[in-house]
């Protein structure tokens, strides 16, 4: 599920569920040990990245309908916890966002240090209303602190996926390449940010990260039930059915 790739002195941790890395508990659970394993083998910087096309579709939803009530509070639990493990990672992390990355797959680029997208027909964006989820303000909050207050509202509130050159221009990514080099060039700013002296660097660093350390410093503090009640209402489910069928259908 995960492909571990050393580039000196930064870990490159890949994606690789096909076909569309959704996001299992299973991934999401390899993803945060991956992430709790970097920095004790010697990493100074991560590079979070998929495969070419496509950075993660999100939340695998198709199983996650299959779970009971205990079974969803699981699941949403652990995403939260992965989103905690980015915002409280030691080292500088860039999501190399290699493709199309809606809902939860953009979720977890807003944690990272910066974000490198491919260039072209790729969209991003939290689309949670447009299939029924409502996108709580832990979540909302990491989109305000890239793109502001009012850009974050207007993307949120339509659950709009935009495209690259829109995310870039918006400043929801940092920076775009052709797909086939978006990996690259996120260790070209991961290196270059790591050749800064270090200390001041990662000092810094902590005290500009410090409204998002603090919103994910207890997980079983954020409104996990509040969200799993939403997951259940009747309107929510009937337009996840729906999603699911048109999946099943395009295969």
């Amino acid at each position: 599920m995960l492909n571990i790739v050393k580039h000196d002195t930064i870990t490159e941790i890949q994606l690789s569920r096909p076909p569309v890395n959704a996001l299992s508990l299973d991934l999401l659970r390899a993803l945060q040990g991956a992430l709790a394993d970097a920095v004790p083998d010697g990493a100074r910087g991560i590079v979070l990245s998929g495969t070419q096309g496509m950075f993660s579709a999100g939340v695998d939803v198709p199983a996650l309908l299959t779970r009971d009530r205990a079974g969803v509070r699981e699941y949403w639990r652990e995403f939260f916890v992965t989103c905690a493990a980015l915002a409280h990672s030691p080292v500088p992390v860039v999501a190399a966002i290699t493709g199309h990355s809606p809902a939860g797959g953009a979720v977890l680029s807003l944690f990272c240090d910066y974000r490198v997208m491919a260039q072209g027909p790729y969209r991003i964006g939290l689309n949670e209303v447009q299939v029924g989820l409502i996108a709580p303000d832990c979540i909302q909050m990491a989109l305000r602190r890239i793109v502001g207050s009012y850009r974050a509202e207007r993307l949120l509130v339509s659950g709009a996926l935009i495209d690259a050159e829109q995310a870039h221009a918006c400043g929801f990514v940092d920076e775009l390449a052709n797909v086939d080099e978006v990996t690259t060039r996120a260790l070209h700013w991961l290196g270059e940010l790591l050749a800064l002296p270090s200390h001041a660097m990662l000092a810094t660093r902590q005290i500009a990260r410090a409204d998002l350390v603090n919103a994910y410093a207890d997980v079983d503090a954020l409104p996990i039930d509040t969200f799993v009640d939403a997951f259940f209402h009747p309107e929510t489910q009937a337009t996840l059915q729906q999603l699911v069928a048109r999946l099943k259908k395009k295969d």
